[in-house]
């Protein structure tokens, strides 16, 4: 609905935003020096001294929200008010900070993103309800006051006009197509004009009373000429929140009232503080509230543990799983460390060679081993989904993973599977801090600390370590398990599993820092690839 919008489009964000602020800063340098300080000194007094008035004022502008909200739900009858009137908030606000009207599309990802309305549905319902948004700000100009409004406006606005017009009916069949294929959506009835016509009435409260403080006692009408005026001229708006053409345009229409131009531009500049302070305050809780966030959560919500008790087969073996990059030096040994037998179970052991092109698989094979070869490196995450669709494959009583590289110990599996074989738990890590660590070095053990606090305040569970590489599933909690990207398994696998209900619990190991081999973990890239992960899991579920 922007007639920048096609420039916009070629440009790209940094330029738009840049641009945007140039213009702004221009407009700045421009009106600044033309405010008269005392006389505006004494407009903020008046406003001070009137909190009546001013909460008029912010009602006033707030309706016309409601009514808009109300007209939406007119068309998306599915889309709860709280969630029509918190989009359309946070586009206002987006807006007031944003260049070209960036924050536009913002009312459309809202609603889409936290009630799941269709993208065709919650588009072609804004770009209607835009259209007779700026129609009716040309209808009521043109009713109040023709001659002024148009003489204001001039040939641009005949223009303007006509592409409102040639939107609103292209708009409307679109509209007419969706609702004939949706049932979500219906073609609204006049009211949804009426509803637009009266927000802009609400809103010219808050402008007649910034022009008292300023001095200038408007009548209704010609208070309803400033705000189509001023807001017209905002469908051009470069700057964040349309600075400057909104001071332009709102003192061009004062001028042809017959008022002086230098409280008129008080007035302006008052009414837009205060649509800008409530724009940005509601556009900050709108982002928040009403549930689910816009920016999604950041904390796991509350579930209910599974009641999971499963019978296993007498003769069903521990899978114990290690993947291995280029640990040609320690493989060996690690494999032989296995113990054949734990709780009266067999144990398979299986290397997952995650592209290695050293002797790994050579050893692995050599030292009586399983291997499976992913063929190029593909990462952890991927090399332990792969170790976890292998152990539901073999209908393991157990599956349990740990590094190849000699840091934990194959020999305290029992451990490990015996919650899972009692049926005390589903999800089993074995935790560095609660046993004994012979070597650690300094930067890696705070490193694990931070980290471990931070997945504990996400999970909402008592952690002690959140990065261990060595853990044990269940049969069903293997099944059902997801990690969502290759590079690392520890926070989302952690996560997933108790978002499922999963029934998580710590067990003591030993641990000993690698003396073969290189850590793949550099801090930077760790957490370019974890963060992301952690936050695209909490939102999943």
């Amino acid at each position: 609905m922007n007639l920048l919008c096609a420039i916009r489009d070629r440009m790209s964000t940094k330029l738009v935003v840049l641009l945007g602020l140039i213009v702004g800063l221009i407009a700045v340098l421009i009106i600044m020096p033309n405010v008269d300080g005392s006389a505006f000194g004494e407009a903020v007094s008046q406003a001070v001294e009137q909190p009546f008035g001013m909460a008029v004022a912010l009602a006033g502008f707030g309706i016309a929200f409601i009514f808009r909200a109300v007209a939406w739900r007119r068309i998306l009858p599915q889309l709860p008010f709280s969630h029509a009137l918190s989009a359309i908030h946070l586009s206002l606000g987006a807006n007031h900070v944003l260049p070209f009207r960036l924050g536009e599309p913002l009312r459309i990802l809202s609603v889409v993103r936290r009630q799941r309305i269709g993208l065709e549905a919650a588009t072609v319902s804004t770009v209607t309800l835009r259209a007779a948004d700026i129609l009716s700000v040309m209808l009521v100009g043109a009713l109040v006051a023709p001659s002024a409004f148009f003489s204001l406006v001039g040939i641009v606005g005949w223009v303007l006009l006509a592409g409102v017009l040639l939107v609103s009916f292209f708009g409307w069949k679109w509209l007419s197509s969706v609702a004939q294929r949706r049932a979500d959506v219906i073609m609204p009835g006049p009211a949804v004009l009426f509803l637009s016509v009266g927000a802009w009435g609400a809103e010219a409260i808050l402008v007649r009373q910034a022009a008292m403080w300023a001095g200038i006692n408007l009548s209704w009408s010609e208070a309803l000429l400033v705000t189509t005026v001023s807001v017209a001229a905002q469908i051009a708006a470069i700057a964040p929140g349309g600075f400057g053409t909104y001071e332009a345009a709102a003192v061009a229409a004062y001028v042809v009232l017959g008022y002086d131009a230098k409280p008129a531009l008080i007035a302006a500049l008052g009414a837009h503080a205060l649509k800008t302070a409530y724009s940005i305050l509601v556009g900050v809780v709108a982002v928040f509230t009403p549930a689910p966030s816009f920016i999604g959560r950041f904390r796991l919500g509350k579930v209910n543990q599974l009641d999971t008790n499963p019978v296993l087969d007498a003769d069903a073996p521990i899978l114990l799983f290690m993947p291995a990059y280029n640990e040609e030096e320690a493989v060996s040994e690690c494999i032989e460390r296995v113990p054949p037998r734990v709780l009266d179970r067999p144990v398979e052991v299986l290397i997952v060679d995650d592209g290695s092109v050293d002797s790994t698989v050579d050893r692995a094979r050599k030292s009586g081993a399983q291997v499976v070869e992913l063929g190029q490196n593909q990462g952890l995450g991927a090399a332990v989904r792969t170790g976890l669709e292998i152990g539901v494959e073999r209908n393991a009583a157990a599956v349990v993973f740990c590094d190849a590289d000699g840091e934990y110990p194959p020999e305290e599996l029992a451990n490990m599977v015996a919650p899972i074989l009692d049926g005390e738990a589903d999800y089993v890590v074995g935790s560095r801090f609660l046993g004994r660590i012979d070597h650690m070095r300094p930067h890696r053990r705070f490193g694990n600390h931070v980290l471990t606090r931070a997945l504990q305040v996400v999970a909402r569970q008592k952690i002690s370590d959140g990065q261990s590489g060595y853990r044990a599933l269940s049969l069903d909690a293997a099944r059902n398990a997801e990690i969502i990207h290759d590079f690392n398994y520890a926070q989302v696998l952690t996560l997933d599993l108790m978002a499922k209900g999963f029934r998580y619990r710590e067990v003591p190991i030993s641990y000993h820092f690698r003396t073969t081999g290189e850590s793949f973990i550099k801090l930077g890239r760790y957490l370019r690839n974890v963060v992301p992960a952690v936050y695209k899991e909490i939102n999943a579920v």
